[in-house]
């Protein structure tokens, strides 16, 4: 066998190697959804990606001679790195993600060499895997390798949890996300609130109105940076990162599957749903060319899909603990449900990811009959 050499990724063919990686490793699994190789590019090309401007990286490849067989990112995030230690980060926090290898030994150099990197950047606490930032696919799938995970969310093999522990690092969070049967209706109780909001005039749950887009993603990351800000693992979206999830989402928002709550007047809840992009995407095989996009353009007219994801929402800290957030989050979720339905002839829900201790949450989703569906784990190790 060829000696094992780990050699950082400084050019665009070094970046393209790094992205194409995947496509080998899981050509064989049915479950695995291969990401736009664009799409994939810009995420670990800091001209493209905003959350550069508060964030470092050094991506890593593994040859064994000519042969790409791994690859990792080692990074550090400085708004991070500025938040309490008993939220997840703080200061002498640093990341990896983006982690693949054919075999153990492969991925035990790797993470080696990423801590390396780390501890020379004044790294004492290292997490991971976080592919990139913690709003992008963080965690490890640890159950749920039975089905293709949904937009935005990260798939691996199930060899890796034991390559990871064996390398002395220790589980720090899980992240579950929910599905649920959308075409029934939910339990009664949950009605009767529904119909207890309606009833309030001082509730209004509204579409978003896509015409207003900066405007209304404006009004969302002002709830979401005060409803997460207390949350573990929170890290505040800026502008840069903002401007380009409009770009990269702006395709897939629709009005009525976007829902802001208004308590007299002022905004007070969101709750974004998307229509599973990686139903459309998984017959590309990563390729917009020759005939991808235009494929992809037909289905973003009007998606017709089996499965919707909210992947954030958002009650302000001054309702978390009133009853009014439980209902303003069942509104919300009854509303868009019902245009899921309706709409996008959809059947199947996903709720998350959710930190596992996230009581308030947690309790929504078991309320609405919903059960996990996928594990994520987060791990840290001292450097």
């Amino acid at each position: 066998m060829a000696e094992l050499r780990i050699t950082p990724v400084s050019t665009k063919a070094d970046r393209k190697l790094f992205v194409d990686l995947p496509f080998r490793l899981y050509r064989d699994d049915p479950h695995w959804v291969p990401p736009l190789k664009g799409e994939a590019l810009g995420l670990i090309t800091p001209e493209k990606n905003g959350w550069y401007s508060h964030a470092t990286a050094q991506l890593f490849l593994a040859y064994r001679g000519d042969r790409v067989v791994g690859r990792i990112s080692a990074h550090i995030d400085t708004l991070a790195q500025e938040m309490s230690p008993v939220q997840g980060f703080g200061p002498g926090a640093g990341q990896w993600g983006l982690m693949e290898a054919e075999d153990e030994a492969t991925f035990t150099a790797l993470l080696a060499r990423a801590e390396e990197w780390l501890r020379a950047q004044g790294v004492t606490r290292a997490l991971g895997p976080i592919s990139q930032s913690i709003w992008e696919e963080p965690g490890l799938l640890i159950e749920g390798y039975d089905h293709a995970p949904t937009v935005m969310m990260g798939h691996a093999k199930p060899a890796y949890r034991g390559w990871i522990e064996r390398a002395g690092y220790l589980p720090v969070k899980k992240l579950v996300t929910y599905e649920l049967n959308i075409t029934q209706e939910f339990p009664p109780l949950v009605k009767r609130i529904i119909r207890s909001g309606e009833k309030n005039p001082s509730i209004v749950v509204r579409e978003v109105d896509k015409s207003r887009f900066d405007e209304e993603a404006a009004i969302i990351l002002n709830i979401l940076n005060d409803a997460w800000s207390d949350n573990w693992g929170f890290v505040p979206l800026t502008p840069p990162e903002i401007k380009d999830v409009g770009v990269k989402l702006k395709p897939i928002v629709f009005n009525d599957l976007i829902r802001i709550a208004e308590l007299d007047g002022r905004p007070v809840a969101f709750m974004i749903t998307l229509p599973d992009l990686n139903e459309a995407i998984r017959p590309l095989n990563g390729k917009l060319l020759p005939f991808g996009w235009a494929k992809l353009l037909w289905w973003l007219r009007k998606p017709r899909v089996r499965t919707m994801r909210v992947p954030l929402m958002g009650v302000i800290k001054d309702l978390q603990a009133s009853r009014l957030a439980s209902q303003l989050a069942f509104m919300m979720i009854e509303a868009i449900r019902q245009a899921s339905v309706r709409n996008y002839g959809a059947s199947r829900g996903e709720i998350g990811w959710i930190l596992d201790d996230n009581q308030g949450m947690n309790s929504i989703a078991t309320a609405i009959d919903s059960k996990i569906n996928k594990v994520y784990q987060i791990y840290e190790r001292a450097l």
